[in-house]
């Protein structure tokens, strides 16, 4: 898919370009970083470039594995709980793993999705009832959001300040 023309189509076309933009600048936040380099904890909080795609990978579940396909936790492919835990990495994960699995992720993502119309909607925990349009939104401001936290932490890794 060509992510760099994203102003053509229908809404449904232009909302789906965004989010994989955003899903691919997450994920070269961190890539062609060390395994060492990609665990570096810079902040206080667990956020790490490789905890961001774990948690991204996490975030594809919840909202169409578990909210909109109705997956129980186990039928999902991966974490898929509302807490902290989305951002754990195991020690034998490597950078690569965890971008495969954020990438498997948004496929299955994009499969559930295209089951939807926009303006299906669903009654979720916390939120109330969404649409699938309000979902493709919300995934859009979390990547965006997280892209900017990966971009961060990539420049304090490239080039510590002095």
């Amino acid at each position: 898919m060509n992510t760099n023309s994203i102003t053509d189509g229908t809404e449904r076309t232009i909302l789906e370009h965004l989010l994989d933009r955003n899903r691919e600048a997450l994920v070269e936040t961190a890539r062609g970083l060390s395994e060492a380099d990609a665990r570096r904890q810079l902040v206080a909080s667990l956020t790490t470039p490789i905890s961001l795609i774990k948690h991204a990978a996490a975030a594809e579940r919840i909202w169409f594995q578990r909210f909109w396909a109705e997956l129980d936790e186990s039928e999902c492919d991966g974490y898929a709980r509302r807490d902290e835990g989305t951002f754990a990495v195991a020690d034998d994960e490597s950078l690569a793993d965890v971008i495969a699995e954020f990438e498997r992720a948004s496929r299955r993502s994009r499969e559930i999705a295209s089951r939807f119309d926009l303006d299906d909607t669903k009654d979720i925990p916390r939120e109330g009832n969404i649409s699938m349009r309000w979902t493709l939104l919300m995934m859009i401001q979390e990547f965006a959001r997280h892209a900017g936290h990966g971009d961060i932490l990539r420049e304090q890794i490239d080039k510590p300040v002095r």
